[in-house]
């Protein structure tokens, strides 16, 4: 990221921030349709992917992966469209680099690569935004910016 787009997600995250402790939060992605892309839907970063989002108001739907490195193109491209016919964002935990990069150049949807993931920059700038919510809390507001710059 650049340092104006990091400048944006961190000011787009305290308002969410700001807003939240205050118990005025919008729905600002009423309406959106975001699937998640992993095999467990129960664990620490597809819970903290899907309480951002629908915290947000999206609608989120777990999707199991079934493409692997040795997926055709065909079938990455067909898989991709299909994505970006049925969603606004599609989030891939676990998913082959390889693999995010060739669904999000076929999608025509924003395509995240472990958005919510501990390993992410996003971890980096939770730790920038301060505040007296939780590490977890604040990774939360850095997601729901980056899902708001992506998607309105």
């Amino acid at each position: 990221m650049s340092s104006r787009e990091t400048a944006s997600v961190l000011a787009r995250a305290r308002a969410l921030q700001h807003s939240a402790l205050a118990g005025t939060t919008q729905p600002l992605l009423r309406g959106k349709n975001i699937g998640l892309m992993c095999e467990a839907d129960d664990a620490a970063d597809s819970t903290l992917f899907r309480r951002a989002a629908s915290g947000l108001g999206a609608h989120v739907a777990h999707i199991r992966p079934s493409l692997s490195e040795l997926s055709t193109p065909h079938d990455v491209q067909h898989t991709a469209r299909l994505l970006g016919r049925l969603y606004d964002a599609v989030e891939c935990q676990g998913v082959a680099a390889a693999i995010v990069l060739r669904l999000g150049d076929e999608a025509g949807i924003p395509v995240f690569d472990g958005l919510a993931s501990a390993g992410h920059p996003t971890t980096h700038l939770a730790g920038l935004l301060g505040g007296d919510a939780a590490a977890n809390g604040n990774r939360g507001f850095v997601v729901q910016a980056v899902l708001l710059g992506a998607i309105t």
